[in-house]
């Protein structure tokens, strides 16, 4: 297993005044997403664990990319990898973010 753990200024807090969110699920392919309103509003932290070693560049360049797309301010996300894809990252990074602001709940 690796750990990694990403710290990120951010311009703006994320929105809504929910506390929690789960999204997704850890299977072959997939990976779960717990999203916490734990931080300063100016401060966004993402730890992942995952059994895919050597990984970190690219772990660092989609977190990196959500980080300024969403500005996830006072958000910490906790992700248990299951092999997935980037582009699935990206997707349960966002669901998380939605339904942290109270949107599909």
């Amino acid at each position: 297993m690796e750990d990694l753990s990403f710290r990120h200024p951010v311009r703006a807090r994320a929105s809504g005044a929910r506390r929690t969110a789960i999204v997704g699920v850890v299977a072959s392919g997939n990976l779960e997403v717990l999203v916490e309103r734990v931080l300063p509003d100016a401060e966004c932290v993402v730890d992942i664990r995952t059994a895919a070693m050597g990984f970190g560049e690219i772990w660092s360049a989609v977190i990196g990319d959500f980080v300024e797309h969403y500005s996830p301010g006072g958000l910490k996300f906790s992700i248990n990898d299951g092999g997935a894809r980037p582009d699935t990252v990206s997707l349960r990074l966002a669901q998380a973010v939605r339904m942290i602001a109270g949107e599909g709940q």
